[in-house]
């Protein structure tokens, strides 16, 4: 009934395994891919027609985490997967972005790969094995797919590269001072298509080193997939791309001079209003039939391709008029917003963000669900891009898949220097708001969120900067640009953005759109974007010549350490203790089990009050120390006392005066606050007090009067 084909390899420190011909038949192709207990299913379909009136490849990847394959159930009122989470949605993107340039061009028909994670043994990362899962069932299918592909996870401990590191060394890498990389590569046999990092001060060399050495240990990935594609394959779909040479011919002839004189235009706007008039003037030349050709948008964009990149190659000169490695004009500025923590514009060329940063109590973490379980963040950056932002007018929506990437990818770029918790108790978000976009809007926003959060007074590591770089390729010929337009990551062959500080690379993301991109151009990009990230870290310095003052609207934080044997007194029954230090002292309070307590408040008084009501709970009373107390009630032999918190204590009635005293009520009253001296406790662990050792005007203990009588 299955024709089953099952392959296996020994690959790192696990074994992986991929099968097919079992499970979704009725699908175009299905492997199933396992990493140690980790699996992952990958199925694809295409259509066998082109999708009518598309200008574009209609790609769509869905990557899909069951919580059954880590034997959970999903928390929250509906107990099912609901919308994607933002790691379901990055590692769709994650997918994407090395297979979409390898479907041949023209081809148009509408493609889904949906991968669904159905084991989770919580040591391996489902989304490398969610990436070979997708190449080996595109591989089979029979589609125009010019691969396969394959990828790896790459650590770095003490000088060393490891491959796929476990989850636990991967999680929460700001806390583990030994892991200092969590990147990401995929690519063919012969090229890097795509990679994803998330570093710690690394240099170039290093991180270069790490790219070379995760292409080198998916090689026996690749040739897995090919040795079961010559078993279980379909076969290959008959595509043929339209010939368009002819029109392609035309449209040239009739608008290659005015195409030309668009792209010499600098400004953006002027400039896609002039290719807009090109376009149009082609269209007028052409015959009915001509300009109702589907591949009619195809020949606009390979003359404008043509164009950009012939002139690049030639002259060395870019459509601004720029040269290959100059960064466009750069203007900071910091405290912008009057009520806010931290505010910082940042303008490059026409790339603007506005980014702000709001500061936090552990009660505004972040509360993590996945698969491996509940986490807690104290770091958020949300990445907004309103149509405005490109002169456009558009629908607005909540964060797309855009939104989410480019957001995180700033996240890796400003994490890797962010203080300690225990050093800077507050919870962090950045907001980067795009309000000019043409290329590397999620640079801007590192750029901005480092300003903002120095503003802000977060005492940052170092200051983290970031640059787009891309290329121009052609034949043996290419041309590396730094800080590149949003024409020129359209029309170009690489998007290359690169963050980090002085020091080293916090972060990388690389796309590449063709299969020819070798180690010495990469070197290059990477030299190339270390000089433009260190300019643009000294105009970044100029916004922040004076010390940022902490914002007196930002709550302050003060911590403090108790026994966790006493965490149930600071609480009391019910919350009632915590709730009434909270309404008396105004600040807000959070303990954890380990017995750290944040007090939280705007307001240095309100703090104080709260942590002397803690510390008279959590703290114990000191033999020879003076105290002052309130008398609570008087008896026939004595006076209690309320000296230590809600702690009282006895003075005796030969201990409240010198001179002898018949009764308390003839010196003392209910109420009255006098100065006491703990001398010490009787064998019943009662307390014993002295008022007549202890000047009960400043305080001072009588040193004559203080022997035991």
């Amino acid at each position: 009934m299955f024709n089953v084909v099952k392959k296996s390899i020994e690959w790192g420190h696990d074994t992986l395994t991929l099968e097919t011909g079992k499970i979704a038949r009725q699908a175009d192709a299905c492997v199933i891919a396992t990493y140690g207990e980790t699996s992952v299913m990958a199925a694809v379909v295409y259509e066998k027609k082109p999708k009518e009136g598309f200008d574009f490849f209609p790609l769509t990847v869905h990557y899909q985490e069951k919580y059954y394959a880590a034997g959970r159930i999903p928390g929250g009122f509906f107990k099912r997967e609901a919308r994607p989470s933002e790691k379901e949605t990055l590692t769709s993107r994650l997918i994407d972005r090395p297979i979409r340039p390898l479907f041949v061009d023209g081809f148009k028909n509408e493609t889904q790969v949906i991968c669904t994670v159905l084991s989770h043994d919580l040591e391996n990362d489902p989304d490398v094995v969610a990436m070979i899962a997708a190449s080996a069932a595109l591989t089979l299918s029979g589609a125009p797919f010019m691969g396969p592909i394959a990828a790896a996870r790459v650590g770095f401990v003490d000088g060393d590269y490891i491959l796929n590191p476990s989850v636990a060394d991967m999680d929460n890498l700001r806390n583990n001072p030994e892991q200092r990389l969590d990147l990401v590569v995929a690519g063919t046999a012969d090229a890097v298509m795509m990679v994803e990092s998330e570093a710690y001060e690394l240099s170039e060399d290093e991180i270069l080193g790490a790219v070379v050495f995760g292409h080198e240990q998916m090689q026996p990935v690749i040739d897995m997939i090919i040795g079961m594609a010559e078993e279980a394959a379909k076969e290959p779909f008959n595509f043929q791309a339209p010939d368009s040479s002819a029109l392609y011919a035309k449209v040239a002839g009739l608008g290659e001079a005015a195409m030309r004189a668009a792209f010499a235009i600098t400004d953006k706007q002027e400039r896609q209003a002039a290719i807009a008039a090109a376009r149009a003037m082609i269209t007028e030349g052409l015959s009915e039939d001509e300009a109702a050709d589907k591949a009619l948008g195809g020949c606009f964009k390979k003359l404008e391709s043509t164009v950009l990149r012939g002139d690049v190659i030639k002259t060395g000169r870019r459509i601004d008029g720029r040269d290959l490695t100059t960064v466009r004009p750069i203007v900071a500025e910091t405290g912008l917003l009057p009520r806010a923590h931290g505010s910082a514009l940042f303008t490059r060329g026409e790339t603007q963000g506005l980014v702000v940063t709001t500061l936090g109590t552990g009660d505004d973490e972040q509360i993590i669900d996945a698969l491996h379980g509940s986490s807690r963040s104290n770091f958020m950056l949300h990445y907004n891009f309103p149509p405005y932002s490109v002169g456009e007018a558009g629908r607005m929506m909540g964060p797309g898949r855009r939104e989410i990437g480019h957001g995180k990818l700033a996240w890796r770029a400003l994490q890797a220097v962010l203080p300690a918790a225990t050093d800077f108790p507050y919870t962090l978000r950045l907001v980067s708001e795009i309000t000019e976009s043409n290329g590397s809007s999620s640079m801007a926003s590192v750029c901005g969120g480092s300003l903002s959060m120095m503003d802000a007074g977060v005492p940052l590591k170092a200051p983290v900067a970031g640059i787009a770089m891309g290329l121009i390729l052609e034949g043996e010929e290419f041309a590396v640009l730094t800080d590149i337009l949003g024409d020129e990551d359209h029309l170009g062959d690489m998007d290359f953005k690169v963050a980090g500080t002085a020091n080293g690379i916090t972060t990388m993301q690389m796309d590449i759109k063709v299969a020819g991109i070798t180690p010495a151009i990469m070197k290059q990009a990477l030299a190339q974007a270390k000089d433009a990230r260190l300019h643009i870290l000294g105009e970044m310095g100029k916004a922040l010549n004076e010390t940022s003052e902490f914002s007196i609207h930002a709550p302050r934080i003060e911590t403090m350490q108790v026994p966790t044997d006493k965490i149930r007194e600071v609480i009391g029954s019910g919350g009632k203790v915590i709730r009434e230090i909270v309404e008396v002292s105004g600040a807000k309070v959070d303990i954890n089990d380990d017995g750290i307590i944040k007090i939280a408040s705007p307001n240095g008084e309100s703090i104080k009050k709260a942590y002397d009501m803690i510390w008279s709970i959590v703290a114990e009373p000191e033999v020879g120390q003076i105290y002052t107390g309130k008398v609570v009630k008087l008896m026939d032999f004595g006076a209690f006392v309320n000296f230590f918190g809600k702690r009282d204590g006895l003075v005796h009635v030969s201990q409240i005066s010198a001179e002898r005293v018949n009764h308390p009520k003839d010196l003392l009253q209910e109420g009255q606050e006098v100065k006491v001296k703990l001398v010490g406790f009787d064998d019943r662990g009662k307390v014993r007090l002295s008022m007549k050792v202890v000047n009960q005007e400043t305080g001072e203990e009588l040193a004559e009067k203080s022997g035991d009588e």
